[in-house]
């Protein structure tokens, strides 16, 4: 199967979700087109970004002079013109681009999108407020939900769990969750296994349903 993580990008919409998208793309070595429509914007952003324009989204000529049916990949970054997004979306998906992803202000923002045949609708803001009231409320060092109800935290381990085999801590019969990964200090993650000993210096990654992960986490 053919790597397709190095695969072009159109990104569209540069405020702040949006360029520092492109930006990190391009980090990463994609060749990315940005398009936005404020001159100043893509000004500023020249020479740090592979291509870069300065055109009306919304308009299905602009985006085929550009090249955009050519992309497999488009991101709509547009946020604050709800207009804007919708009707850029529904360019891209009438160009059957194949993996569209687009930012969502709102549920009903993100229904819409969704509706009109968006592949992947991401709502950055609300995301992050839930990470960080995770982070804020409790003794978590990271917090990463990768499903509905499914989470992934990064914390320490408890001082019950120290000292001790993995295989013999019964956590997953006493809390539903399991360690799935061990750093230890000055080194990096290894994975965690049955024989695995905790340290209290030690960070782990534990994995289970969210309101286990955050149970265990406050032990």
């Amino acid at each position: 199967m053919a790597d397709r993580s190095k695969d072009p990008v159109v990104v569209i919409g540069l405020g702040r979700f949006g360029t520092a998208l492109a930006l990190e793309l391009t980090r990463r070595g994609n060749e990315v087109l940005a398009i936005d429509h404020r001159a100043k914007v893509t000004q500023h952003l020249a020479g740090q970004i592979t291509q870069i324009a300065t055109a009306d989204a919304t308009d299905m000529e602009a985006l085929q002079q550009l090249g955009v049916p050519d992309f497999t990949r488009a991101v709509v970054g547009i946020g604050g013109d709800l207009e804007a997004s919708i009707l850029t979306a529904s360019l891209l998906v009438e160009l059957e681009i194949d993996s569209i992803w687009a930012k969502a202000i709102s549920r009903q923002h993100g229904r819409i999108l969704d509706r009109l045949g968006v592949h992947h609708v991401v709502f950055p803001e609300h995301d992050m407020g839930e990470r960080v009231a995770h982070l804020v409320s409790g003794r978590m060092l990271d917090y990463m939900q990768v499903d509905d109800d499914f989470a992934l935290v990064k914390t320490r381990p408890p001082k019950d769990y120290v000292g001790i085999p993995l295989g013999r801590s019964n956590l997953r019969r006493k809390y539903g969750v399991t360690i799935v990964a061990v750093k230890t200090r000055d080194e990096g993650f290894t994975y965690a296994d049955s024989e695995t000993v905790l340290t209290y210096d030690d960070t782990i990654l534990v994995s289970g349903r969210a309101e286990q992960v955050e149970r265990f986490s406050e032990l």
